[in-house]
């Protein structure tokens, strides 16, 4: 009998283990083609932007990672009171603890998840927080695009389009937060709902100092 191939794509190998299998039908099942496409992609450049930079990532982790980051986004599992970021976070933690992986294993992927859309600092901490930030910024915002080589892009890219994918995740990213608009504030996700709705009106920072209960 014929061992499959393991899927190879920009010479990054996604692991063929039960546990990834699992992610992906799980992801899958879970998202569109615009978010399962773009997962994929975040996993495929933070391994490759991790190699550029002599990280030592565990594959299965930071795969879990860049399938589960954006799963808050999902009307299944998009909560009315936390940040979408932590909703895909604690699928993810407990998705990993059902597959047999530690505790400690588990939160570094949680908060890989949970810290995606916070610039710096999850650079900060271990390559499976980082990884999933490498892979988002590529993604999203292009940055430091010089480290993956134009044949690396293009492999990614021919194995996971994203048609006008800049105004499809924008729509994306307001449709799973117009709904619990407060968990935005202090972060750059107001943007996003400042961008589709002129009456948003965003949380300012100095006013909450100034009128919170303290007396003085």
């Amino acid at each position: 009998m014929t061992t499959p191939t393991p899927e190879r794509i920009a010479g990054i190998t996604v692991p063929d283990t039960a546990l990834v299998h699992d992610a992906t039908a799980f992801v899958r099942d879970a998202t569109d083609d615009l978010l399962f496409h773009h997962s994929r992609r975040v996993f495929l450049w933070g391994m490759l932007k991790a190699a550029a930079r002599g990280l030592d990532v565990d594959p299965e982790l930071a795969y879990v990672g860049g399938l589960f980051h954006d799963l808050g986004l999902t009307t299944g599992h998009a909560s009315k009171d936390q940040r979408f970021e932590i909703d895909g976070a604690d699928v993810a933690h407990g998705f990993l603890l059902d597959h047999g992986r530690s505790a400690a294993e588990a939160r570094e992927v949680w908060l890989g998840i949970a810290l995606h859309t916070t610039p710096a600092i999850p650079l900060h901490l271990s390559p499976e927080v980082a990884v999933v930030t490498l892979g988002v910024e590529t993604d999203v915002l292009g940055l430091d695009l010089d480290e993956i080589t134009p044949e690396q892009r293009e492999e990614v890219v021919a194995a996971h389009p994203r048609p006008d994918f800049k105004n499809r995740i924008l729509q994306a990213f307001h449709d799973g937060m117009a709904h619990r608009p407060g968990t935005t504030f202090g972060t750059m996700n107001d943007d996003v709902l400042a961008h589709f709705d002129p009456t948003f009106v965003r949380g300012d920072f100095v006013e909450v100092i100034r009128g919170n209960p303290w007396p003085e």
